[in-house]
């Protein structure tokens, strides 16, 4: 098939890449420029996303916010301008769920259809082609672009009607950085209590507390390796997503908003673009004592 990706940063590089490597034709945009690797996986470079949905039937993209995506979608140069009736465009970022229902509601008009499907699973995942896919739109466009999610993921799942995906990946990115506020605490209290955090966190591995969170993001903790990852920034947007949403229906949740703390924190301190196990850094400040194997 004749596809479009646009965004090919630390996610979608290799996700484009599998895409190739499925044998299809990808046209591509990056702001930052389209990465050496992906034009010799033999990609195409166009000058602007109004190009690559010109040349392409199925448009995916992968950029950090919703100011993004609307630029990529709307702007000046945008899918939009580029669509003619019967593609599709695929949205991959992880943004607001209430933007992304008007964003499909003007794609709609077009005569286009429209899928937002945020993915979970980081950099590792997106390597990996283990992705889990959270899908809001219709059935049959779901049907159609499946086996290209299946080329990307693992875990594949049609939530509901657009918005749903992205309101799935907000639920995800709550109960992520709550278990990342827990094991940082669980190994910050082990280690100032004198035992051995990267012992503790294998005898915790084999009991109820396991969990990918401890297994991952607890060892770098302990190894201190906070290179993204996911960027602290990143995640700290999609929990002012969740904060948003929940002010909006009248929502309590006291612990997201402590997490977001202490991203907060973290960024203050200069981390925004460290990986979000780096949310101990807040935790270890606020105790002026650091995890770290003894």
């Amino acid at each position: 098939m004749n596809l479009g990706f646009i965004g090919l940063g630390i996610m979608g590089k290799p996700m484009a890449g599998h895409l190739m490597a499925a044998g299809h034709t990808l046209f591509v945009h990056s702001r930052s420029g389209v990465p050496a690797e992906v034009l010799a996986q033999g990609a195409q470079a166009c000058a602007s996303p109004a190009e690559v949905a010109q040349k392409a039937d199925i448009i995916f993209t992968m950029v950090p916010d919703t100011p993004h995506v609307q630029e990529v979608l709307f702007g000046e140069q945008g899918i939009a301008k580029g669509l003619s009736a019967g593609k599709t465009v695929v949205d991959m970022s992880s943004i607001s769920p209430i933007a992304t229902k008007d964003f499909a509601a003007q794609i709609n008009a077009l005569g286009c259809d429209y899928l937002d499907a945020p993915v979970s699973g980081g950099e590792v995942g997106a390597k990996a082609a283990s992705l889990t896919i959270m899908v809001g739109g219709s059935e049959a466009t779901f049907n159609k672009v499946h086996p290209l999610f299946a080329v990307m993921g693992k875990n594949i799942t049609l939530i509901g009607e657009n918005g749903s995906g992205q309101t799935c990946k907000v639920a995800n990115q709550i109960i992520v950085a709550l278990n990342i506020e827990a094991v940082g605490e669980a190994l910050l209290f082990a280690a100032k209590a004198g035992a051995d955090p990267a012992k503790v966190r294998q005898a915790l591995m084999g009991g109820l507390a396991t969990s990918r969170i401890l297994e991952l993001h607890g060892e770098r903790m302990i190894k201190r390796t906070f290179n993204p990852g996911f960027r602290i920034e990143l995640h700290q947007k999609d929990l002012n997503l969740a904060l948003e949403g929940a002010k909006a229906m009248g929502l309590s949740l006291p612990n997201t908003a402590n997490a977001l703390q202490l991203m907060n924190t973290c960024v203050a301190h200069g981390g925004a673009a460290w990986d979000h196990s780096g949310l101990v850094r807040a935790l270890e400040i606020a105790a002026n004592f650091q995890v770290a194997s003894h």
